[in-house]
């Protein structure tokens, strides 16, 4: 009896348990990782390569396409964290390719953004493509003030400083030296005058005085034959005899067929500014201020070379897009557009004050920096040239001069 009543017990507190018995959890699925969000900016290249006196002023294969490379590393280096990835495709032209087809291919593709060095015909073209409606296009290469003004575009943004804004940068600086009569060379091409328009009206806005303008011909030659030495040391002297006496000598040479002659051989001893001497420009491979060292380090060792003026304007425009991005404005061209005319938007790029968007003729704003080929000398706008909003508005047309009615 005792045996069947311990049977009993046992079997009931079997079924107990069975009652009360958690069922062994399902394995858990590993959570998903959040798709990273691909963003694909194209780089339309023209196809000449520039010209220089010097070869080592040639510019390098690469030159554009490099810097905005460095600026797709520095994109991804934070968006890494925001799970966001960057890269970049390049389109270059080829002689006589028509850059408008280009572009068209580049959108096919869907590339919502768009880095241009070409030429300002060429960009208008592009920006003009009904495929081009929702792009936006950074010019990096075109310094024309036309493209900020008659014929500004609503889809490009100009990285790429105007002559005005070079001209003036180069201006305040000289004035400030009180340098103020000057002696102009100008090249005979249309790009030359064009430059020296430029200078002409930064020396009249700032308060120079215009003793002479001489007109060099580009009759073409051989002067890097074993003569050609020589007869520059004869030719330039006798070219700049002569003259009035002046403070500097403004050479508007674009197209670089003889301002880097000038330095060392004018007929009196005057410095050279413009396209020789001291020069402007976006940046500068000597710049070592406000971090620029350690950019300028990372691209070395990545491109073996120096960072140009060009590479500087392509990283830029990189950077934008990945800032854009960092803050939700990467979706499409007009979200990333509204972005860069905020309040928001302010990109530091190594140059002592950050850089913003004129709304006005979407010009990015952005310090000169003036440089004698081993240094930078000084950086502009100038002290004591003075503005309402912003002293980086005394470089170029400001709001009131501008003629600029969006298409």
């Amino acid at each position: 009896m005792g045996g069947v009543l311990l049977s009993l017990a046992l079997s009931s507190a079997a079924w107990a348990g069975a009652e009360t018995a958690v069922p062994p959890a399902a394995p858990q699925a590993e959570p998903a990782e959040p798709a990273m969000q691909k963003i694909v900016i194209g780089y339309l290249r023209r196809a000449e390569k520039g010209s220089a006196v010097s070869r080592l002023e040639l510019p390098p294969e690469n030159d554009g396409e490099a810097g905005a490379l460095a600026g797709i590393d520095d994109d991804n280096a934070s968006g890494e964290f925001l799970g966001q990835n960057f890269s970049l495709v390049t389109r270059r032209l080829k002689p006589g390719e028509d850059a408008a087809q280009a572009l068209a291919e580049l959108a096919g593709q869907g590339v919502k953004f768009v880095i241009a060095d070409l030429p300002a015909g060429a960009l208008v073209n592009a920006a003009d493509l009904p495929a081009a409606a929702n792009l936006l296009i950074f010019n990096v290469g075109a310094p024309d003030d036309i493209l900020r003004e008659e014929f500004c575009r609503a889809n490009v943004i100009h990285v790429a400083p105007t002559r005005s804004m070079l001209a003036d940068g180069l201006a305040q600086y000289l004035i400030w030296k009180q340098w103020r009569k000057w002696f102009f060379v100008v090249g005979s091409h249309p790009e030359d005058k064009l430059w020296a328009d430029a200078l002409k009206r930064a020396g009249a806005r700032f308060g120079a005085k215009f003793v002479e303008e001489r007109v060099f011909e580009d009759r073409g030659g051989a002067r890097r034959s074993d003569s050609g030495v020589a007869l520059v040391q004869k030719q330039i002297p006798t070219f700049t005899q002569g003259v009035a006496a002046y403070d500097v000598l403004i050479a508007a040479d674009e197209n670089a067929v003889f301002a880097d002659y000038l330095p060392f051989r004018t007929w009196d001893p005057r410095p050279v500014a413009g396209s020789a001497g001291l020069v402007s420009a976006s940046w500068d491979a000597s710049n070592e201020q406000w971090g620029a060292t350690q950019l300028q380090q990372r691209f070395e060792r990545k491109f073996g070379r120096a960072m140009t003026p060009l590479d500087m304007n392509s990283w830029t425009a990189a950077r934008m897009v990945g800032e854009a991005a960092a803050h939700d404005a990467a979706g499409d061209a007009a979200a990333m557009k509204a972005y860069f005319l905020s309040k928001d938007f302010a990109l530091a790029a190594f140059k002592g004050q950050k850089l913003t968007l004129r709304d006005w003729n979407l010009q990015l704003r952005q310090p000169i920096l003036l440089s004698d080929g081993r240094n930078v000398v000084a950086t502009s706008p100038q002290e004591g040239f003075m503005h309402q909003f912003s002293e980086l508005d005394t470089l170029g047309y400001d709001r009131p001069e501008s003629k600029c009615r969006f298409k």
